[in-house]
């Protein structure tokens, strides 16, 4: 197993619960307009999936020259950008625009500055609602599960052939501006305690969540749930099946349990 059962299973739980909170967002999100007017990109949702893979590979480049030149200033800066930027839309589905801006930019601060596990996973729980509120109204059903195909196929190459991805969550651990979920924990290796952080990326959670958002709005909020749930326990097999001390892109795994999930629904 890759960790103990308890980290496991604090990570499903963390794990099943953003994607619980963001189908919530997403749902509110179908009937109101984002906050201050943000308008989401105009796009043909059958062909969607191509504009948005290449984006995630030019900011991965990006993040990759950011690493290299160990420019920490720009890689905190566009950290809050984004953090504040999804937890905003979140929030505001709750609470006045200004007053969701005001708490966004709070937390994102406190991320950053004064980073502890409590903040940092408390703030992942929102960030991926927020940003699947904008996005799932771009993607038919079709696009998103070619876009899961297409980020599964990238995962497996940035993981286990180029390494990059292993790289930049390296470096993201090391400087405490992790996108996704922390867990330290500590384990006895050699007769020696030694702490450890289990970590789960933040694709993986937001990816996931984009596929049953559409599906929300094609077959409704539970049978979207089942998408989430599915999805869960294709990541505990992975943590079950895993090996300590080894990196395992989650993608291909998560993406399988969305569409058995998807495969479910229909059954049904």
């Amino acid at each position: 197993m890759k960790h103990n059962i308890t980290v496991v299973l604090i990570l499903l739980v963390f794990f099943l619960l953003t994607q619980i909170i963001g189908l919530a967002i997403v749902n509110a999100y179908l009937e109101e307009p984002l906050p201050f007017g943000i308008e989401r990109p105009e796009v043909d949702t059958e062909t969607s999936f191509l504009p948005l893979f290449i984006t995630i590979l030019l900011v991965t480049v990006l993040a990759l020259l950011l690493l290299k030149l160990r420019a920490i200033a720009l890689w905190k800066i566009w950290f809050f950008l984004s953090v504040a930027f999804c937890l905003l839309v979140s929030f505001a589905i709750l609470m006045p625009d200004k007053v969701a801006l005001a708490l966004a930019s709070i937390l994102a601060l406190w991320k950053i500055f004064k980073p502890n596990m409590i903040i940092h996973n408390f703030t992942e729980l929102f960030i991926y609602g927020g940003l699947a509120a904008v996005f799932v109204p771009l993607f038919s059903l079709f696009s998103i599960s070619i876009l899961l195909i297409l980020i599964s196929g990238y995962d497996i190459i940035a993981v286990w052939k180029t390494k990059h991805m292993v790289k930049l969550a390296k470096f993201q651990t090391k400087i405490k501006l992790f996108t996704g979920l922390l867990v330290p924990y500590s384990r006895i290796h050699k007769k020696r305690t030694v702490v450890q952080i289990a970590i789960l990326g933040g694709g993986d959670m937001g990816f996931p969540l984009l596929f049953a958002g559409v599906v929300l709005r094609n077959f409704g909020f539970l049978n979207a749930v089942i998408v989430s749930i599915t999805a869960s326990i294709a990541l505990f097999l992975l943590f079950y099946f895993a090996k300590q001390k080894k990196f395992y892109p989650a993608m291909p795994f998560l993406a399988l349990g969305c569409f058995v999930g998807l495969g479910l629904i229909w059954v049904i």
